[in-house]
């Protein structure tokens, strides 16, 4: 945690941007809430709540890997700037028609803000806070992030009593204005860049869709990566089962109420900021191979104990350990991201992750009513908490022979082996499989390296460039 705060004291540029998203978390989760009210006193329907919320998730669930295909290519500064402007539009919109087509058209744009938003702002956060404290600005975004989802609902309750619903959209809309702002007048420093020039949005659609097409390769080629990805996309699914069940926990299995499930939520958003704070120091892919393991199994043995809670003392502590384990599991995956991926690929595999989450909670929030109709919450919740345990089973045995030492990928980019541009090595970060010493030793291990360079213009493979994110 103290290698956070150092972020934040030692980098004016880095203070002004965690500060200015923390400022519009905080608006995203009283917004949510409004969102919610102010589609259910128009339209009196759950099913319009699902479709409205279904089409916040539909633009990273399709589109994903292309919005972070634009913030390879475009400055992801501007990629920012226009993300919050298009959130400014969409929630004041939301606010201001009542129209149910209208309505849904503006949460459409809200998610293309957002599916654009998160891959240009993990991929550059390199830029803001330098390579050097990386690890902590990646594990500061996460938990600036999540404090304003928990607190955003708890300043919502007392706004709507004064300022109404509508109201408070239209300061979550201004919150992304005050946000776009600061972002345009932040200078974002220098990290390595792909061949494509900075703001040519000009090459063919085609040519934006084969970049997302190239990002989506690289990672599943990427073994580790690929298993980690994979793994962190079925976790989301029962973390999302959680999120449908905790209501019917709190109302009908502990007995309290809508405040008692407030509390439920605000101890796992605290545990979650936790959980990311906890990344603050990065490490070698082996470390953090290791932790994001344990993230996972603190977060399904979190899951059971919520599902045997007898009392709200006990489901207060289980829903705790449950966010830690979740705001784990989210910083080292980020972080064995950016250790793995070309800084030149970055925006393209956070858009796949992007895309990953999005499904993994939309089929959670269709699936989740059904099952807790059927199952009951409590058993709902011990079904997501060992469905996560498999899930790290079988993420354990794919990783076993994958990061073991780190003389696999040495930290830091000034450290890691250079195999010239050609290669794919841009930022010094390697961008193809990932070879462990074995590997090269003997004449088939050199074939398999020498393929791979071959095709390597095929796999997000680039040329060492500077880049500015200006």
């Amino acid at each position: 945690m103290r290698e956070s705060l150092e972020v934040l004291r030692e980098s004016r540029r880095s203070r002004a941007f965690f500060l200015t998203l923390a400022q519009s978390s905080l608006g995203t989760g009283a917004g949510y809430v409004a969102l919610l009210l102010i589609a259910y006193e128009r339209y009196e329907s759950p099913w319009a709540i699902s479709i409205i919320l279904g089409a916040d998730l539909l633009p990273a669930m399709l589109l994903g890997p292309v919005f972070g295909a634009l913030a390879d290519r475009w400055s992801r500064r501007w990629c920012a700037v226009a993300a919050d402007v298009l959130r400014v539009v969409a929630f004041i919109g939301i606010a201001l028609v009542d129209s149910f087509t209208a309505t849904v058209a503006f949460a459409v744009l809200a998610g293309v803000g957002t599916g654009l938003f998160m891959p240009a702002t993990v991929a550059g956060l390199a830029s803001i806070s330098g390579e050097k404290r990386l690890p902590a600005a990646t594990a500061l975004y996460g938990a600036a992030s999540d404090f304003g989802y928990t607190l955003g609902p708890a300043i919502a309750a007392g706004a709507f009593a004064l300022l109404g619903a509508k109201t408070v959209l239209v300061v979550n809309g201004a919150t992304f204005a005050v946000s776009a702002v600061v972002l345009w007048r932040l200078s974002w420093g220098g990290t390595a860049r792909s061949g494509a020039a900075a703001g040519s949005l000009a090459r063919p659609i085609r040519s934006i869709l084969q970049d997302a097409r190239d990002g989506v390769r690289l990672a599943a080629r990427l073994q580790g990566t690929r298993t980690v990805l994979l793994a962190g996309g079925a976790l989301l699914f029962f973390g999302g089962l959680l999120n449908v069940a905790e209501l019917v926990l709190a109302t009908e299995e502990l007995g309290v109420g809508e405040t008692g499930f407030s509390m439920l939520v605000a101890v796992l958003g605290f545990g979650f900021v936790g959980g990311s704070l906890s990344g603050s120091r990065g490490g070698t892919l082996p470390l953090l191979k290791r932790r994001f393991l344990m993230g996972a199994a603190i977060w399904g043995v979190g899951i059971i104990a919520a599902g045997l809670a007898p009392n709200l003392g006990l489901a207060l502590l289980a829903f705790g350990v449950v966010g830690f384990g979740n705001g784990a599991v989210l910083v080292y995956e980020r972080q064995i991201i950016q250790q793995t991926v070309a800084d030149a690929s970055l925006g393209r595999v956070f858009g796949f992750r992007d895309a990953l989450t999005a499904w993994a909670f939309a089929l959670a929030f269709a699936s989740a009513g059904v099952l807790v109709t059927a199952l009951g919450p409590r058993t709902l919740l011990l079904a997501a908490g060992i469905g996560d345990l498999l899930i790290l089973l079988l993420a354990a045995i794919a990783l076993r022979g994958v990061w073991l030492s780190s003389s696999d990928a040495a930290e830091g980019p000034q450290q890691r082996p250079g195999l010239g541009p050609s290669a794919g090595v841009a930022g010094g970060k390697v961008t193809g499989r990932q070879h462990s010493p074995d590997l090269l030793d003997g004449k088939a291990g050199w074939l398999t390296l020498l393929d791979d360079l071959g095709d390597r213009r095929h796999d997000g493979g680039v040329e060492l460039r500077p880049r500015v994110d200006g």
